[in-house]
């Protein structure tokens, strides 16, 4: 009878999501931000409205766009959202802009880095920085779109090869954050067009990973985990990311602070509905509770480990177990998992 009754709950649940009202983020209590390819903006006639929509229900404090192609009606759409405003480079535009709060935010400065053509190699879109305060603390945030396909092999004696010119991104980015913002609490994020998950000799972002005193990619546990949560499902893969610096290790471990690939889709009743008028990509989003700080450094690993399987009656269960079972990790979280003899 309770298995019936779980299954109908779930059920219900799916069926109140299809609908953009429903679509939540931000909060009033914590740092909201949020990365989005929304795929050469606008698609069709129904874009504009569905991203107006969509960013007003998410509620975030700052949205770090990718591949805008119509800025006119971007800033059209934004100015239709109360409180808002947008900013890309006019000059010489790739694509990238920014859509942010000016009541929850206080911006100090907004520029790119690497626009040299020395860099263009490495960066076909030149790195956006936002650099702001919110609630008295000062951030900077590097939106970013960088070099897309690839064989997923990694060939360093070949600087035209996809995935080097990401390689070559990566360590001009981490030499920028290291040399120029030492101490800055900086999240670097958006597009990067690589996963995290790929084995040393051809991870882009080891560089990143191996130095995890300094730096954390906040969504590499969605990216070791199921599909299904992947920022880009028509390959599928995870593509898009958020990495923080130390400085924000401590705000991200706090309990009200989370990171999530948003499923604008299950909100849309289909997946084609949202990709054929929205995007490929969904949004990913980090929410910081930056009131809160319980820090433990020993938290922030790559890898969770499973210390408890409980029914759910709560009695403790062997691994492999059927039925409906619940995980217990070693960070605290808990994960739900329905398993079949």
């Amino acid at each position: 009878m309770k298995q019936v009754i779980f299954t109908i709950l779930i059920s219900s649940q799916l069926l109140s999501a299809q609908n953009l009202n429903n679509l939540h983020f931000g909060t009033d209590t914590t740092f909201d931000i949020v990365s989005w390819n929304i795929e050469w903006f606008p698609k069709n006639n129904n874009t504009a409205s569905k991203v107006q929509e969509i960013i007003t229900n998410l509620e975030a404090d700052v949205y770090a766009l990718q591949e805008i192609e119509d800025t006119t009606i971007l800033k059209q759409i934004v100015s239709n959202i109360p409180g808002y405003e947008c900013y890309f480079k006019s000059s010489y535009y790739g694509g990238l802009a920014y859509v942010y709060n000016t009541n929850t935010i206080q911006v100090n400065s907004k520029y790119e880095i690497f626009t040299s053509q020395s860099y263009w190699n490495a960066f076909p879109r030149s790195p956006q920085i936002l650099d702001f305060n919110f609630m008295g603390k000062n951030y900077i945030v590097i939106n970013n779109h960088f070099k897309c396909c690839g064989d997923g092999i990694l060939n360093i004696n070949n600087s035209n090869d996809e995935e080097n010119r990401r390689l070559q991104a990566v360590t001009f980015l981490k030499q920028y954050i290291d040399n120029t913002l030492p101490g800055k609490s900086v999240i670097l994020l958006g597009d990067l067009n690589d996963d995290l998950t790929d084995n040393t000799v051809n991870n882009v972002f080891q560089d990143f990973i191996v130095d995890n005193s300094n730096y954390l990619f906040t969504d590499i546990q969605i990216a070791q985990g199921n599909s299904i949560d992947w920022s880009y499902p028509t390959w599928p893969s995870h593509l898009d990311h958020i990495l923080i610096t130390n400085e924000l290790f401590a705000d991200f471990q706090n309990y009200n602070s989370l990171v999530s690939v948003i499923r604008v889709d299950d909100y849309m009743g289909t997946w084609s509905n949202y990709e054929n008028n929205v995007s490929d990509h969904r949004p990913i989003g980090l929410k910081l509770d930056v009131n809160n700080v319980t820090y433990i450094p020993e938290i922030i690993n790559i890898e969770k480990r499973v210390v408890k399987f409980f029914d759910i009656l709560g009695r403790d269960v062997m691994k492999g177990k059927s039925g409906l079972i619940f995980k217990i990790y070693d960070d605290g979280t808990v994960e739900k998992k329905i398993v079949l003899d």
